[in-house]
């Protein structure tokens, strides 16, 4: 098994400045192993982030993200993400960024920043029940005694990418859906979630820009789990397969210096599912409270023998 790390996102963060084909400013960037067909979502989310982050350079901040995945792209493969710039006012700013690979549009996303204002505050309240992190078996534990096949889909890589692979430890209340629904076909869900080691530096973005693009990085790989639950598939079940359709990211405050460094908690609910797609919502709060960021997402959930 590989030694968990968080350089995964981190090395995921890494953009290459290059000539602009169709907008203003291009930046190259190179999505992460995995052990599905196509490569995580959370790359292009998250390297759309960085890329429009790289063309803010007034002190505003990230606020919001509206994306579409519009094609599946190669795994270990660069990706040029073009950013348009749209505005930039006293108070906002907002780019386009569109991501190209194998010269076909893959993904598009809105993106705006915030000067930020004396205002009002509000803040929503996590449920005050849940376990500490401590107290739940991480994705390796869980996973330590189930073998490959036995009437799922998991192999030995997607064991080791689950367990050790996503740069995140992930605990799951009620337990995970690799394998099967464990905790039954509720509608809700919450993760403890902590990078396996401190986000290291990343050229070009301030730590606190790269802790924005870490949580859009993390937030999808579980977000469309809920629906999972309720519908009571697994990961692992035959004949499974899924794909983000739209995505969107509200950054409501920024998190503290370190803060990303340590556990959040991702509470999540299960917000419709009908005609093959289902919609998730989660919510990140830090472990006194604090919510950090909003995430909503529209997943295709296919469940028929062969995936067909």
């Amino acid at each position: 098994m590989t030694h968990p790390t968080s350089q995964i996102v981190t090395d995921a963060l890494v953009l290459e400045p290059v000539a602009a084909q169709h907008f203003d400013v291009a930046f190259i960037g190179t999505t992460q192993p995995c052990p599905w067909p196509k490569a995580y979502g959370g790359d292009m989310v998250a390297q759309a982030a960085a890329a429009a982050m790289h063309t803010v350079t007034d002190g505003k901040v990230l606020h919001s993200m509206h994306s579409y995945f519009m094609r599946p792209v190669d795994i270990g493969a660069p990706v040029t993400y073009e950013v348009e710039v749209l505005r930039d006012g006293r108070g906002y700013a907002t780019r386009q960024v569109r991501a190209f690979q194998n010269d076909k549009a893959a993904y598009t996303c809105l993106a705006s920043f915030a000067a930020g204002e004396a205002g009002g505050r509000y803040a929503a309240q996590p449920a005050h029940d849940v376990p500490a992190p401590d107290s739940l078996p991480s994705a390796a534990a869980y996973l330590a005694d189930r073998e490959p096949g036995d009437g799922t889909t998991m192999t030995a890589e997607s064991k080791e990418y689950w367990a050790s692979g996503r740069s995140f430890d992930m605990r799951h209340l009620p337990g995970p859906v690799y394998l099967e629904v464990d905790g039954g076909s509720t509608p809700q869900q919450a993760l403890w979630v902590k990078p396996f080691d401190a986000l290291r530096p990343v050229d070009g973005l301030t730590d606190a820009q790269r802790d924005l693009a870490a949580l859009a990085y993390v937030c999808d790989y579980t977000i469309l789990e809920p629906v999972l639950r309720v519908l009571d598939l697994a990961w692992a079940q035959p004949g499974l397969v899924t794909a983000s359709l739209d995505h969107a990211m509200w950054f409501h405050r920024p998190p503290a210096p370190g803060v990303l460094d340590g556990w959040l908690l991702y509470t999540q609910d299960a917000v419709a599912a009908d005609a093959g797609r289902g919609v998730g919502h989660g919510r990140f709060f830090t472990p006194d409270g604090e919510h950090l960021a909003t995430v909503v997402q529209e997943g295709m959930i296919r469940a028929t023998p062969g995936g067909h």
